[in-house]
């Protein structure tokens, strides 16, 4: 029997729909042989590894309402929009409000790969579970630093931004490690194009700091409407399962709405019960 794979390539506050596929598959006792994460994508699967139900859903709805979590207030102070350090950390580690069950995710033999981008020449960094440590989830937070929203998160000297930049939708990576059956979770419209326009000005922003990933950023929508293009290449050929929200239910990057991020959870949860099938 080949290897199973779960793709979630996030999308900020859309990426709740991913927390909702990762509850029903942890009810239904679904489970993978590796977990790809991009961006928020990445949070979700800590929680998903860690086997700890409900933790995401608390995170969207509850947790990234206050001020400390997103907000303009932290992007004037630390130009930060989403401070990182505070959601993966301050409520993630040990003493925190919500803490990720660091024994229960390194116990877990699902293996993990977090996507990033090297701020510096562009490039893919493929971060890996061993990349992890006891309250040190470096990986999930240099995977989720948006381009001009945040500064680019540093580990080791390097300096990193999100890693939808640079390999968005990491089916070839998971084809490429060995996975034959794929379920690809996906958060925006299946089968809409994803446009250059919202990219350019900040692609200009970022030039003048780190030209390399400015030019991916730039690219971003062709990489991301090629890779998608792959995906159902290899549906039609039975080797990926997409999983899509039908409505964005107001939802954005940056923007949420309580209401949006419950429903586009439950449209999640519904998709979900796809998976089953398809591994089988």
């Amino acid at each position: 029997m080949g290897k199973t794979a779960l793709i979630d390539v996030g999308g900020g506050f859309r990426a709740i729909f991913g927390a909702g596929v990762m509850d029903r598959c942890l009810e239904l006792g679904i489970d993978f042989d590796h977990c790809y994460g991009v961006s928020a994508g990445s949070a979700n699967m800590t929680s998903f590894i860690a086997r700890q139900h409900g933790r995401n859903h608390k995170f969207y709805t509850e947790y990234a309402f206050r001020r400390e979590y997103a907000s303009a207030t932290n992007f004037i102070k630390d130009r930060n929009f989403v401070h990182l350090d505070y959601v993966y950390g301050d409520l993630s580690n040990h003493d925190g409000e919500y803490p990720l069950d660091f024994d229960a995710f390194e116990r877990n033999p699902t293996g993990f790969t977090v996507v990033a981008c090297d701020a510096e020449d562009g490039s893919t960094r493929y971060f890996e579970k061993s990349d992890f440590g006891f309250d040190s989830f470096d990986p999930v937070k240099a995977s989720s630093s948006v381009p001009v929203a945040c500064r680019p998160y540093v580990i080791d000297g390097v300096p990193y931004y999100d890693g939808g930049i640079s390999d968005p939708v990491p089916v070839q990576k998971a084809v490429d490690d060995g996975c034959d059956r794929i379920v690809l979770v996906l958060t925006r419209l299946k089968d809409v194009l994803r446009e250059q326009k919202p990219d350019l000005g900040p692609s200009r922003i970022l030039r003048r700091s780190y030209p390399a990933a400015a030019e991916r950023l730039l690219e971003r929508y062709r990489t991301y409407n090629d890779e998608v293009a792959l995906a159902k290449r290899y549906e039609d050929e039975g080797r990926v399962l997409i999983l899509a929200p039908d409505d964005l239910y107001g939802l954005s990057t940056l923007n949420k709405s309580f209401e949006g991020l419950e429903r586009m959870y439950r449209k999640g949860y519904a998709e979900a019960g796809r998976i089953r099938r398809f591994l089988d």
